[in-house]
């Protein structure tokens, strides 16, 4: 009796664990809100984390240190009842091979944050019912991390995930709250998944893939290698532009890797150098004076 009573809190231990697919970090402040009681937002936060940490997302066997890290800080700037407004920024990164470097692979602050919440009242999503405007916007962002760091490790590995990400799309055409239609903004969720399932934009997603498999994971033994690969991910990156100048993904592509593309450049050859600022000026003219740091550079 007692053996079997070990191998069913084991059995617990290994569904607690599979469902861990996220290590993130979950805030929530409410500095421009005043005369309610600050209790609901530690709640809520609560809350958050619990539904975005220990839920099973996946039937991917997450290793504790596979878990993807990120952060999701929700500023509330008004509240009337039960009705919340707010924005929320997102940040997701992930690991590099054999170094002590997290690199950034998403940061976005998206403004159209609205729900309702009661406190004490479970936190219902389902991939097939949209329960309420909070979840699935948090559900949203937790598949469009996974897929992320999906395509980061494999080739379009993150197909399944912005297959989720979209299906929550489709569902929220009728919901009352602002980032799911096209027509409201030509930067928000609706976009943002629809740029990352576009097959004509897969070029994108392919860079990304080179940038981080073939590149940053191999510099740590070939730096050379990997910037070469890094530097084949800027010409896909340039391609894209060319077929369709300022894509949103593109932008957050960049958004995500500006400082981190010049510390790469910044220590690579002259031809490497001077070639890569031309790109990175042809595709993100508003950061040039940025990138012409790689060339006042010293190797």
């Amino acid at each position: 009796m007692k053996n079997l009573l070990i191998l069913f809190m084991l059995s617990l231990g290994f569904l607690t664990a599979r469902s861990q697919e996220f290590n993130v970090t979950v805030s929530v402040t409410s500095p421009m809100v005043e005369g309610t009681e600050k209790k609901i937002f530690e709640t809520l936060q609560q809350d958050l984390f619990d539904f975005v940490n220990n839920r099973q997302w996946t039937n991917y066997a997450y290793k504790p240190e596979e878990r993807i890290e990120g952060t999701i800080l929700i500023t509330i700037d008004s509240r009337s009842g039960e009705d919340f407004r707010g924005k929320m920024n997102l940040a997701l990164r992930r690991p590099v091979y054999k170094a002590s470097y997290n690199t950034p692979l998403f940061n976005y602050l998206d403004r159209d944050l609205e729900f309702k919440y009661v406190e004490y009242q479970p936190m219902e999503f389902s991939d097939n019912v949209f329960h309420n405007n909070l979840t699935s916007v948090v559900a949203y962002y937790l598949y469009l991390y996974l897929g992320l760091d999906g395509d980061s490790f494999a080739k379009n590995g993150g197909s399944p995930y912005f297959a989720k990400a979209q299906n929550i799309v489709n569902m929220g055409q009728n919901a009352r709250e602002k980032g799911w239609k096209a027509y409201e903004n030509q930067k928000n969720r609706y976009w943002l998944i629809e740029n990352l399932t576009n097959p004509t934009y897969n070029a994108i997603r392919e860079a990304s893939y080179r940038y981080h498999r073939h590149g940053l994971d191999v510099m740590s033994d070939d730096v050379e290698a990997g910037r070469a690969a890094i530097n084949e991910s800027l010409e896909l990156l340039r391609k894209a532009n060319r077929e369709r100048p300022g894509l949103f993904i593109l932008q957050l592509f960049l958004e995500a890797k500006r400082d981190e593309l010049v510390n790469i450049y910044s220590q690579a050859s002259p031809m490497d150098k001077t070639k890569a600022v031309n790109i990175l000026k042809e595709i993100d003219p508003a950061s040039a004076s940025r990138y012409q740091r790689i060339l006042e550079t010293q190797k």
